[in-house]
């Protein structure tokens, strides 16, 4: 008979990440929780902001985002991204010119990710699923730029948790209607024509090409937000 756990260490194929000894990887789990939480204890009002690290400083996209950080962190919000090139760069870089307090919540990679030098506060990760939960435990609203898989995963993710009351509503704005409309579009055509979502799941997301209206979703919710907790119906960002 083979057992997993000679597959596990005899396979030259398998992730490092698979390798070693499962326990071993729950505390190294656990550690990353841990210094996650402690670091990030103090952030208020943040807004995750995604997109793809392939944009260059040149991209409209690039500068879009650098516009919307400052006018984010002009406004006492917490800028947070993914710590790498593109536009995680350019959002941590807004804030930063703002001389506003700037998250990197970055992810070991073999490829593509180096740490921008625009964070304030930066983390490692080596756990996708870690790094998630620091994104929705500490932020209040997302913005998704123009992006490649990660991106979506984020978007996705975000959008399922609040479909399943997982965490409480959030705005889920889209930049870039060129960029997205044609993933709206098939969701409106698709989803709901297949009846796999409802029409007002919908409700969750915006899309927009203005800033300005960026700010303003982010504001309104802001202050939606404070008058729950003040109320107690809110005690963090975490439904369940």
């Amino acid at each position: 008979m083979t057992y997993c756990a000679n597959i596990h260490h005899n396979s030259a194929s398998i992730i490092d990440d698979m390798k070693g000894d499962q326990s071993w990887r729950i505390f190294r789990i656990i550690s990353e929780f841990t210094e996650g939480f402690d670091r990030l204890s103090g952030v208020c009002d943040g807004i995750s902001i995604f997109g793809s690290a392939r944009f260059k400083p040149s991209n409209p996209y690039y500068l879009k985002t650098i516009e919307i950080a400052r006018l984010l962190a002009e406004h006492d919000f917490t800028v947070i991204t993914g710590g790498g090139p593109g536009v995680m760069e350019a959002a941590n870089k807004g804030a930063y010119l703002k001389n506003k307090p700037t998250v990197g919540l970055n992810i070991e990679l073999p490829q593509e990710q180096s740490p921008n030098p625009y964070q304030s506060i930066s983390l490692d990760f080596r756990y996708f699923f870690v790094r998630k939960v620091m994104f929705v435990r500490y932020s209040i609203g997302y913005v998704g730029m123009p992006g490649g898989f990660g991106t979506l995963d984020e978007f996705f993710e975000s959008l399922t948790l609040m479909q399943t009351h997982k965490i409480y509503p959030l705005p889920l704005i889209l930049f870039g209607s060129e960029f997205w409309g044609g993933l709206i579009d098939w969701i409106k055509s698709t989803l709901i024509e297949y009846e796999t979502i409802s029409a007002e799941d919908l409700d969750y997301i915006k899309v927009t090409d203005d800033p300005q209206e960026v700010l303003d979703i982010m504001l309104e919710h802001r202050q939606w937000k404070h008058e729950q907790r003040q109320s107690g119906l809110i005690n963090n960002d975490i439904a369940i």
